[in-house]
This record gives C-alpha cells, sequence and structure tokens, in this order.
C-alpha cells in the first residue's frame, strides 16, 4: 500500500493579540492567542487583519459561550481551539474546536483513527502553555505567564508529497 498524500497550503502564522479572558462563571480563565496564517489565497479566511470579524467581537462572542475551566485558546479567522486542563486529571490537556464566525463545533477526527492535535503556531504555544502549568504553583500563577512565540513558519508544506513520490533527498 503507498501512501497518499493530498496537497497542502502553505503555512506561515503570525500570532498577534494576547488577552487573559475571564468567563462569567468567575472560576473558568483562558489565555486568547489571536492567530493569523499569511501569504495565503483568501486573507478574509485566515488573516485577522484582513476579515470581517474583528477581535473584540470576537471576544464578547467567547465570553457568551459555555466554555469552561483554565487553559489557552488559539483563535484562528477560520477555525478556534480551546485547550483546557482536564478538571478530570489536570495533568491532560484537552481540545475542543470550532468554526470561529459561526460557533458551530468542528470535529478533529481525521480519520484512520487520527485525531488532530494541532498546527504548528498551536503546537509551539501548547508546549509553552504546558510548561506553564507545569512550571505553575497556582492557577493565578499559570494565568500570569504568556507565550512570546510570534512567528510559526512551516520551511516546506511539500516535504511528504515528495518523500512519498520517491524523492528521499
Amino acid at each position: 500500500m503507498a501512501l497518499t498524500v493530498s496537497p497542502c497550503n502553505p503555512y506561515d502564522a503570525r500570532i498577534g493579540r494576547r488577552e487573559l479572558v475571564r468567563m462569567p462563571d468567575g472560576v473558568s480563565a483562558f489565555k486568547m492567542y489571536f492567530v493569523s496564517i499569511v501569504g495565503r489565497d483568501q486573507p478574509r479566511r485566515y488573516e485577522w487583519e484582513h476579515g470581517d470579524l474583528a477581535p473584540d467581537t470576537f471576544l464578547g462572542q467567547f465570553r457568551a459561550m459555555p466554555w469552561e475551566g483554565v487553559g489557552f485558546v488559539t483563535a484562528f479567522p477560520h477555525i478556534t481551539k480551546v485547550f483546557r486542563f482536564s478538571p478530570k486529571a489536570e495533568i491532560l490537556m484537552l481540545v475542543a474546536a470550532y468554526d470561529t464566525r459561526t460557533g458551530k463545533p468542528i470535529g478533529l477526527d481525521r480519520g484512520e483513527g487520527y485525531t488532530e492535535f494541532a498546527c504548528y503556531a498551536e503546537a509551539l504555544l501548547a508546549a509553552d502553555e504546558y510548561r506553564f502549568w507545569a512550571e505553575a504553583r497556582s492557577v493565578p500563577g499559570y494565568l500570569a505567564s504568556f507565550s512570546d512565540c510570534a512567528i510559526a513558519t512551516v520551511g516546506s508544506h511539500t516535504k511528504l508529497a515528495a518523500h512519498a513520490a520517491g524523492n528521499r533527498e
């Protein structure tokens, strides 16, 4: 059986605005990271600066949703992922996704028994956030640190296709 690789868009992410969002329940709080993918076709879909949804409007919509827990959020114009530390086993990070504009859930099942974890920017943020969580002695201590990651660029978005096609260099 040969590995079939689908075409992939280039990936050059910019992590911009950061904000602590406290939820109306008074307990839940999420660190918000606004992320854009620049240089793709359809900049309105991938870049906050070109979209029709303002970050402040998004924040109001997010606060009105029933998210509970403590963690962080990666908000792209086309998808938002909420990462939280599990209330049942706080050493685990859980993730849920939804369409940023509509609020409708997006499943992270990618077939063949695999579940999407993160794109590159999210992985870099998750590494920092997990470290902050592990090192913090309290939730306020965790909430005080934000990742300083600003750029996440994938150097080649075609290497797996080239490898599957026989180019092993």
